[in-house]
């Protein structure tokens, strides 16, 4: 298979990845395996997914060139360069999806990218995996493309498209990619290589987990979820609505289905995905040698986003929250996989070395901080239940949610010689230690305590969203009274240990449900407890959450009722201009 030997592995293991013909030769390459374009400037961290996934395909012994952010508007100089790699073309619109990362929840174009040389914008197109492969497959068209990373994840299937107002089908046919690899790849990317590498054509692979693909045939597979197609979703947006709570149960199964989903002549087939990796496996993933910088190509330039987490740990994967407007468990999924604590710890050392640490950990965190460890006390029960949220409309009886492991760590960390402060800087579910009357025990009691204390840069962000119980519980978060008692724990630790911390909180307009009268309660709400309200957004419907599906459709897939949603220009400017009517006398 031509694979890098052990040898050969040991000398190209702690080098940066190619991204030019010159540092190709240099490295005494005759030939490439893979060429991955990313709609990211290469950062070689585990906080970006191309880098990860790039690694783990060079841990298994295949060579593999990045082209960062290739321009595609020229004489496609930059699709060219590498020319064809022996065994396929990898596409990622990088981690956001390229709408997203472009406009405004108004369409206004961003002045700004944050995972840009010098936060500059226009480096990568709209639609940037459909661009990207688009291109390839003109140029080197019986080169196999293989589309991955949140952008191509997330539209696997028909979705909703706010930038052009209208259903679209999935990225798969506008795309032409062979394969989609969706939600936290390395497992698939892995098994799909090593296929490749052993003869298999694309259309040969057709069991590989958590891959999507575009087929006449029809796999003979047991538990086969059959979804209305896309054409009967254009035609009715209940269909669409159904579909939508389909694949959301589904996607929420211990042990989901195989999904398929008629388009034209063809069909889209979504294969269940891999288990969660378990703590040794995503070990692995963080202890690959990674270089944990931005490529030397960018000397001296700044690039915002690896600025915010270059200090940063992420120590587990998953969210079991279930907000209807969050993307994160259509993508991780809802069981979480933990890091262990040594894995924890060993990325901390390799961060004190860093010449530019100052010893301050800018967070250890995860899509919902903490998180860590926890899971179903009995797996049985979990193997039964497609809910979407643990958390609502109550905790669930049989989550573990003791805090005592992550409180064990923040310890551990927070006494390292090298560490002067670790701060938590990712969102924490509140509604996982306490309700309105409370810490939920004193396990739970003595996380916050050590967090207020501790891990506080001064400014503790949190996520109420709104004040409206009717809204909160269409986006599955908790009461707002649970805000109002976290707070006053919060204060009361503040005044007992004579610190001068704020809370923030983070709220959302034009939300399902949400009116011009539920804005002006927020905003009276929030003057009355002296809230700066500085975390603030308009409501983006992006792919595949259930908030998008509502304000597409206008109907709660769910009940089959129809929802209220802010749509025109007006209402959403009326709405989020309230966040700030508490400047007013």
């Amino acid at each position: 298979m031509n694979r890098l030997s052990t040898n050969d592995l040991s000398l190209f293991s702690n080098i940066w990845l190619p991204t030019s013909k010159k540092e190709v030769d240099d490295l005494g390459w005759e030939y490439i395996d893979i060429i991955f374009f990313s709609g990211d400037a290469y950062i070689d961290h585990p906080a970006f997914g191309a880098a990860i996934i790039a690694r783990v395909w060079q841990k298994l012994g295949f060579r593999v060139a990045i082209v960062p952010q290739p321009n595609w508007r020229d004489d496609l100089r930059d699709f060219k360069k590498l020319g064809c790699p022996r065994l396929f073309f990898a596409v990622s619109s990088g981690n956001m999806d390229s709408m997203v990362n472009h406009y405004t929840a108004n369409k206004r174009l961003r002045s700004n990218d944050a995972y840009t040389p010098d936060n500059r914008p226009g480096f990568r197109p709209d639609y940037a995996v459909s661009v990207y492969t688009n291109i390839l497959k003109k140029l080197y068209p019986s080169t196999p493309v293989i589309a991955g990373g949140i952008e191509a994840s997330l539209r696997r299937l028909t979705h909703y498209d706010y930038w052009k107002n209208e259903l679209l089908p999935s990225i798969l046919i506008n795309s032409k990619a062979d394969l989609l690899i969706y939600g936290m790849g390395e497992k698939a990317a892995a098994e799909t290589v090593l296929r490749i590498a052993k003869g298999e054509k694309t259309d040969m692979l057709t069991n590989i987990p958590q891959t999507a693909r575009k087929t006449k045939n029809i796999p003979e597979v047991e538990n086969i979820l059959y979804l209305n197609s896309y054409e009967e979703c254009k035609a009715d947006k209940k269909k669409f609505a159904e579909n939508f709570r389909l694949i959301e149960e589904e996607s929420n199964k211990f042990l989901p289905r195989t999904i398929v989903e008629h388009v034209g002549d063809c069909s889209i087939i979504v294969n269940p995905p891999y288990a969660a990796m378990n703590e040794t496996e995503i070990d692995e993933i963080y202890d690959l040698p990674f270089m944990r910088m931005p490529h030397p190509r960018y000397k001296n330039k700044r690039i915002p986003a690896y600025e915010m987490i270059r200090h940063s740990v992420n120590i587990h994967r998953g969210c079991f929250g279930g907000c209807s407007f969050c993307t994160i468990s259509a993508h991780q999924g809802k069981f979480i996989t933990n890091r262990s604590e040594k894995s924890i710890l060993n990325e901390i050392n390799k961060i004190t070395k860093m010449p530019d640490f100052k010893g301050h950990i800018s967070d250890i965190g995860g899509p919902s901080a903490n998180m860590y460890s926890m899971s179903g006390k009995n797996i049985n029960i979990c193997k039964k239940c497609s809910r979407a949220s643990c958390l609502f409309p109550a905790v669930c009886n049989n989550l573990n949610n003791d805090h005592s492991k992550l409180t064990s760590i923040y310890k551990k960390i927070q006494s390292l010689p090298e560490i002067k402060k670790a701060t938590i800087g990712s969102g924490i579910r509140y509604d996982l230690f306490m309700n309105e009357n409370g810490f939920l025990d004193r396990n739970c009691e003595k996380y916050f305590n050590q967090l207020v204390k501790h891990h506080v840069s001064g400014r503790l962000k949190v996520a109420p969203e709104h004040t409206s119980d009717k809204i909160l519980k269409s986006v599955k978060k908790p009461s707002f009274k649970v805000f109002k008692t976290l707070k006053n724990e919060f204060d009361k630790i503040n005044k007992n240990e004579n610190l001068n911390q704020q809370i923030i909180p983070y709220f959302i307009s034009c939300l399902p449900h949400c009116t011009f009268e539920d804005m002006k309660k927020l905003a009276a709400e929030t003057k009355n407890l002296q809230l700066k309200l500085e975390q603030v957004q308009t409501f983006t419907p992006t792919p595949m959450t259930l908030a998008s599906a509502i304000y597409y459709t206008g109907i709660d897939p769910y009940t089959g009722k129809k929802v209220f949603v802010a749509r025109t220009a007006e209402e959403r400017k009326k709405q989020t201009e309230q966040f700030f009517s508490y400047n007013n006398p």
